[in-house]
């Protein structure tokens, strides 16, 4: 499925399928230099899963199913703060000839596996998501604690962890590039 960005109910796009950027100066340390994936959003609320904090092990070793089974190697990421020991399957594949990708979110484990393995697609896990109640996505993007960006195949095959957060920031123009690369040490600048 494509993303379309459809009206909420205040007339302002919803932002379901867009990369939103942590603003260098947000401090939060559950979202500092963080890519959320937005998979909703409208009049209610907002959610999505933290694209580049990578955990040190795969889906098998949550055990149970997944030890042993085909998605035993799928990496796994803390999806965001919100329900941490809630398991959160998504995929994606890039759509090259019409410059798009398929998102699919919340996967069942079966699903999951029919997708994994095949060309292009990528499989992920993450525990928790990112949650915003309605409004509060709004009021924090009018404070520009956010900053939107389009999801493109480029962006998701790239790096995870911090280096993808510094590459789609710095790659939206040059003053976000001075921005993204800034020490968090001003005497190291």
């Amino acid at each position: 499925m494509r993303h379309r960005r459809p009206r909420s109910a205040a007339n302002r796009p919803a932002l379901a399928g867009s990369l939103l950027l942590a603003h260098p100066s947000l401090r939060d340390p559950n979202f500092r230099h963080t890519v959320v994936l937005l998979s909703a959003h409208d009049g209610g609320g907002a959610m999505g899963v933290v694209l580049n904090r990578p955990l040190t092990r795969k889906l098998g070793g949550l055990g149970g199913d997944f030890a042993l089974g085909p998605l035993a190697d799928v990496p796994l990421f803390a999806g965001g703060p919100v329900r941490t020991e809630q398991l959160v399957l998504c995929a994606w594949q890039p759509q090259p000839e019409q410059s798009a990708l398929q998102i699919v979110f919340g996967l069942d484990p079966e699903k999951a596996a029919e997708l994994h393995g095949q060309p292009g697609v990528s499989v992920r896990g993450f525990l928790g998501h990112a949650g915003w109640s309605g409004g509060q996505l709004e009021n924090e993007l009018k404070q520009k604690a956010w900053v939107v960006c389009p999801v493109t195949p480029d962006a998701m095959a790239g790096d995870t962890g911090e280096p993808l957060w510094r590459g789609l920031l710095g790659g939206l123009d040059h003053e976000w590039r001075l921005l993204a690369d800034e020490p968090d040490d001003p005497e190291k600048n």
